[in-house]
């Protein structure tokens, strides 16, 4: 059975909601008005819908291309008329009780951000535009500022994303920390250990290209492209240049590099886990080898004792019970010796 596109739609002049929930057949008109700010969202989009809304809208092919494409990289694009930006959202689920697969669930999620409108492109529902939406109407007179603002709020839900699934992975490892130092090893858990720094490969390729789109953003302040010969300007993407959202944006950036920071620490701290258990396991093996030769050391003792009183030639005692008794007193007090020795150096 097919998936079914999911559409949202709305519509804003000065912060305050004026559509809800419009047709995409009039998308157009309201990205027409000067006066409004426009969103529509679409879940499990079909590609004919997107070409068809590309054709209305002028949103280049390669774009386009780009938002129905499985593994898009992380970026921001420049086109005629509009910026393209592919992000992913990031969770963890919890539910997964396979251990030897990740838990990550990464949702893509692609923007056409145009002069007066943001028009997002969702690979399935994993996440939650809801959210979105709330940030948004908690702040509406940011949404003044114009179509930054909206695409803002999108970053902002899509970076507390990767914040989140972070932290997460960063308690897992920390319990997986507290389980080696307390039993010395990660004996039957080496799935686990292998799921978690897959998680965390994962998890990089998505985080780390968002402090470069993020500060691309930032640096966009021009407004117009340089005019053609006849001195006309040629239609240019949005920008945003002198205002408050710049401060926002600032901050965005200043979160993204700290969840970059965060996941490069938790590879670091992955590859610490396995030196550490590896080194563990040496130790330990050292402790058994040291064992085992000290008492094959002890062993030995009786051994020789016995070998040299079985011989089949005179020695003092021989056929005698002082034999026996002088045997067996060299056999205890060699090994008491031997005991006593490597108890002390701690080898047994």
């Amino acid at each position: 059975m097919a998936a079914v596109t999911t559409i949202h739609t709305r519509a804003w002049r000065d912060g305050e909601v004026v559509a809800d929930g419009f047709p995409l057949s009039e998308l157009d008109g309201w990205l027409a008005k000067e006066d409004a700010l426009v969103w529509a969202d679409l879940c499990v989009a079909d590609e004919v819908v997107l070409n068809q809304l590309a054709e209305e809208l002028g949103l280049s092919r390669l774009a386009v291309e780009d938002s129905v494409l499985e593994g898009e990289r992380v970026k921001l694009a420049r086109h005629p008329g509009h910026l393209f930006v592919t992000c992913y959202a990031t969770s963890i689920d919890v539910d997964k009780n396979l251990d030897h697969r990740s838990r990550l669930v990464t949702s893509q999620v692609s923007v056409f951000v145009m002069q007066r409108g943001l028009v997002t492109v969702r690979k399935d529902d994993s996440f939650d535009i809801n959210v979105v939406m709330d940030h948004w109407a908690d702040d509406p007179d940011l949404l003044r500022e114009g179509v930054f603002a909206l695409l803002h709020g999108l970053l902002d839900e899509v970076v507390d994303s990767h914040f989140e699934a972070v932290q997460h992975l960063d308690d897992a490892i920390e319990d997986v920390e507290a389980i080696l130092f307390e039993k010395g090893s990660l004996l039957g858990r080496q799935e686990g250990i292998y799921r978690l720094r897959r998680e965390v490969v994962e998890l990089r390729r998505v985080v780390l290209p968002m402090r470069e789109v993020v500060l691309s953003l930032n640096r966009r302040r021009e407004g117009r492209a340089p005019e053609d010969g006849n001195g006309n300007g040629r239609p240019t993407a949005p920008s945003m240049t002198g205002t408050v959202l710049d401060a926002w944006y600032d901050d965005l950036y200043d979160h993204s590099l700290r969840a970059a920071e965060w996941t490069e620490s938790l590879r670091d701290m992955i590859s610490s886990l396995f030196e550490t258990n590896l080194s563990l396991q040496d130790a330990r093996l050292n402790t058994i080898m040291k064992k085992l030769a000290g008492w094959a050391a002890i062993i030995a003792v009786p051994t020789a004792v016995t070998g040299w009183f079985g011989q089949n030639v005179p020695y003092t005692g021989f056929g005698q019970p002082i034999g026996v008794a002088m045997s067996l007193g060299l056999i205890v007090l060699g090994s008491v010796a031997l005991y006593l020795v490597f108890r002390r150096y701690d080898w047994i």
